[in-house]
């Protein structure tokens, strides 16, 4: 798996498919949005204000996704020193920050109805806000530590401690006597809900997660072409000095 890890290969490779993935992100996005809002029916007790899932589920699920992607890149990138790693986790630390705001808004926005407040510090929702505490952390250390060699070694350790935030988001609503409903889908006696409303949630799941793949693939390119830069600096500085 190294040599895919090479970042020329990278940006050869991902020329080819970034295309593809943009054309499957908008196909997904207009069929998962015409699911959720015309094929989708009334839900008897919500009405039309449950279609807020269709955003809300995904960020959330995209915003833990993201982090767990982080998490394993700087570890790979801590122990195998993998050219691509520490980038593919800074690239990954503004999309996760976004989905996580996203769900928290969306979050607040369902629960004014639901519970008669936009917010309240249940165990889920915290942890949630944490999260996003974290990845403004994380991206904090990127941007202060100018030895970049010296940030990706604290930025991974911050990422691999943080997961554990991630675990408390997972099993916040079992250990806990929460105001959020458990979970939908993931579940051992299966999804808890069916037809078009299951469809228009797994086809917004596969947007979401394609939009994401899209975006970091630009990010990483962009951090790439960002480092090149940089060393071409520093080699004519050292030229001329």
């Amino acid at each position: 798996m190294h040599k895919f890890a090479n970042p020329a290969r990278f940006m050869r490779l991902s020329k080819i498919f970034l295309p593809w993935f943009m054309g499957l992100t908008i196909l997904l996005f207009a069929s998962g949005l015409y699911y959720a809002f015309f094929l989708a029916p009334e839900d008897y007790q919500m009405g039309n204000t449950y279609r807020i899932i269709y955003i809300h589920v995904p960020a959330a699920y995209m915003a833990q996704f993201g982090y767990g992607i982080i998490a394993v890149a700087s570890a790979v990138g801590f122990i195998w020193k993998h050219p691509l790693a520490d980038q593919a986790a800074r690239a990954t630390a503004p999309l996760g920050a976004g989905f996580t705001a996203l769900a928290l808004l969306t979050g607040s926005l369902w629960g004014k109805p639901m519970w008669g407040t936009y917010w309240i510090w249940d165990a889920r929702l915290t942890s949630m806000l944490i999260l996003f505490f974290i990845y403004l952390g994380y991206m904090a250390v990127w941007e202060t530590i100018e030895d970049q060699v010296k940030a990706a070694k604290i930025a991974a350790i911050v990422a691999l401690v943080g997961i554990i935030n991630v675990v408390i988001i997972k099993f916040s609503v079992d250990w806990w006597n929460t105001l959020h409903q458990p979970a939908t889908l993931m579940r051992l006696d299966g999804p808890t809900i069916g037809g078009d409303m299951l469809t228009a949630l797994l086809l917004m799941i596969g947007a979401f997660n394609m939009f994401f793949i899209t975006t970091l693939i630009w990010r990483i390119q962009s951090l790439i072409l960002r480092r090149r830069v940089r060393a071409l600096r520093m080699q004519l500085g050292g030229g001329q000095g």
